[in-house]
């Protein structure tokens, strides 16, 4: 699914000081599974995340997605891209504070019908919410319950990839695991790519790829170029 070759990141490029937050490697990553990537801040987790997901545009190197280089494509293109392809979980949950949780799911839905809402439903079920919890607010919600609402949201139209940045730092390791065992079950049939410093929720992972001062080493369980 995706195919990186020889990646790099560069910040202030125009400065004799240049920060190298990746430093030209290659990776391929599989079609379906949990990949988890591990590292202390600052080794180009997050960087290499967002240039995966066309967030940002790395200074250099190829990334394919099933064969078409995403680097170069238009604007238009990049968003149909996210919007169609790609969920996302960052570390904060972006709720949109007047809206309900169920509310919250389906403003990324492709489309607002009584299927679609069942759906936003049943993950929130899954993700451990119950029919209370559906119709509050964010800030009537456990930070917890936010950021599974927050993975609702990003599963709601079925993407081939989820992208997560610290998907359980806001949990106990209980809900953590429980959000682990729904993200795993996705992963069987998409791609799962997840950030983590707790290296105990990867337990169940397709691979693990351990990322230090920029450079992505080989993946464990898994293939990587």
């Amino acid at each position: 699914m995706f195919n990186v070759e020889n990646i790099t990141m560069i910040y202030d490029i125009e400065k004799e000081n240049k920060m190298y937050a990746l430093k030209g490697f290659d990776l391929k990553l599989p079609d379906t599974g949990l990949i988890g990537f591990i590292g202390p801040s600052g080794s180009g987790k997050s960087t290499l995340m967002y240039c995966l997901s066309t967030l940002k545009k790395p200074t250099d190197g190829k990334i394919l997605y099933n064969g078409q280089d995403i680097i170069n494509i238009k604007n238009s293109e990049r968003e149909n891209l996210r919007r169609k392809e790609f969920g996302f979980v960052f570390q904060r949950h972006f709720l949109i504070p007047y809206m309900p949780a169920i509310d919250n799911v389906l403003v990324a839905a492709d489309e607002n019908t009584a299927k679609t809402k069942e759906r936003a439903k049943g993950i929130l079920k899954e993700l451990g919410l119950g029919e209370r919890e559906v119709s509050k607010r964010p800030a009537k919600l456990s930070g917890g319950q936010r950021q599974r609402v927050a993975i609702a949201r990003a599963m709601i139209n079925n993407p081939a990839v989820v992208f997560a940045d610290e998907p359980t730092a806001a949990l106990d390791h209980e809900n953590a695991f429980a959000v682990m065992k729904v993200l795993k079950e996705y992963s069987k049939k998409h791609l799962v790519l997840v950030i983590t410093h707790d290296i105990s929720i990867l337990k169940d992972a397709s691979g693990i790829i351990e990322m230090w001062d920029g450079m992505a080493g080989k993946m464990k369980g898994g293939e990587n170029n």
